[in-house]
């Protein structure tokens, strides 16, 4: 799956296209390199997203095309 569409769906980021700007503006890490948004993860990697002085940093546990609010949170692990 594309790095911008699982921040969206995971709710990571809320929109997609805030998503493929923070990707173009290098605030996106996939295994510690700057990633575009067009980037593809797997289980198992690990995502950095700068938001200001604020690092957010994930381990991907499932990839899903949509989901619910609720079960959103079930598809990444704060680190």
């Amino acid at each position: 799956m594309r790095l911008d569409k699982y921040l969206k769906v995971s709710r990571l980021i809320k929109r997609r296209s805030v998503a493929n700007e923070a990707c173009d503006g290098g605030r996106v890490m996939v295994n510690g390199k700057v990633a575009k948004a067009s980037t593809k993860v797997k289980v198992g990697d690990v995502i950095e997203i700068a938001f200001g002085n604020k690092v957010v940093k994930a381990e991907i546990l499932k990839i899903l095309d949509t989901t619910k609010k609720e079960e959103a949170k079930d598809m990444y692990r704060y680190l």
